[in-house]
């Protein structure tokens, strides 16, 4: 294990979180969109990781994995679009709703549900800054060594 390890790992961990953070901030930004240019409502975006290895996360480490190691950082696998049903509005003025069937003048609107958005969005921030933490604890060991050999 080499010195910069656990700056590096926090670092990866720091990567896949900013981009989390993107991913929920445009969830939120389109969680009243009903036409996209691709047609039809804004569908919700995840993010899926794995670690730097090739293991799927599952929050628990086996004991084999640690005796190779804890691991070399996590990466983003995927962005999966989550293809779940959106809630019907009755509206039938909006110029997106439903013209004809059972479901006449509803709009439906995308999945993205604002206070699952802003846990995940809490979460997410607060994962930035354990490894923006780590960083800085990995720096202040280092200077505290070096100030031993002085």
């Amino acid at each position: 294990m080499g010195m910069f390890t656990s700056i590096n790992i926090a670092a990866t961990g720091m990567s896949v979180e900013r981009l989390r953070t993107d991913v929920i901030s445009n969830n939120i930004a389109n969680a009243s969109t009903t036409r996209t240019p691709e047609g039809g409502k804004f569908q919700r975006s995840t993010v899926i990781l794995e670690s730097r290895d090739g293991l799927q996360y599952r929050g628990v480490y086996t004991p084999e994995q640690y005796d190779n190691g804890a691991g070399s950082g996590v990466r983003v696998s995927a962005i999966q679009v989550d293809t779940s049903e959106g809630r019907l509005v009755y509206d039938p003025t909006h110029p997106d709703a439903i013209k004809s069937g059972p479901h006449a003048g509803y709009v439906e609107y995308p999945n993205v549900n604002i206070v699952d958005e802003m846990v995940d969005l809490i979460s997410a921030s607060r994962a930035y800054e354990a490894n923006s933490s780590v960083i800085q604890g990995a720096k202040d060991m280092f200077q505290q060594a070096l100030e031993i050999g002085r």
